[in-house]
């Protein structure tokens, strides 16, 4: 039998992107990157895990903030080389900026501009030490 992760195509560092999305209204969260073990654990736990290339280590996501992203569904598109999770944000806030969403700037008249509130100021988040 093949093994399920053996079917995608990891980039030259051994990683996929994976985009979170919430399982409920689609709007997308986050874009992080995946590793074989991180998918792995992911499928294995039903929450969102990823890999750190900053840290080099995977980081489980809501490991220090809380915001843990549970896992709905997940899904290869037709090339095998990008994941989206679908998640459940708990929260409501996915961005390290204290947003619901990493993509809350829009591209309007020549700049982006934010467009989405802070729910929750980061420091209060990451107050153990970030």
């Amino acid at each position: 039998m093949k093994d399920w992760l053996d079917e995608i195509k990891w980039n030259s560092d051994g990683l996929v992107p994976a985009i979170a999305q919430d399982h409920q209204t689609g709007r997308v969260l986050m874009m992080a990157w995946m590793n074989r073990e991180s998918l792995a654990l992911t499928a294995a736990e039903q929450r969102a895990i990823y890999w750190s290339r900053s840290r080099g280590k995977l980081w489980r996501k809501g490991e220090e903030s809380g915001h843990v992203q549970k896992l709905h569904e997940m899904r290869l598109d037709c090339d095998a080389d990008v994941i989206i999770l679908m998640v459940e944000q708990l929260g409501q806030i996915a961005c390290h900026t204290g947003r619901e969403s990493c993509f809350y700037r829009v591209y309007e008249n020549g700049q982006w501009n934010t467009v989405d509130p802070v729910l929750k100021d980061p420091d209060a988040i990451y107050s153990a030490g970030h």
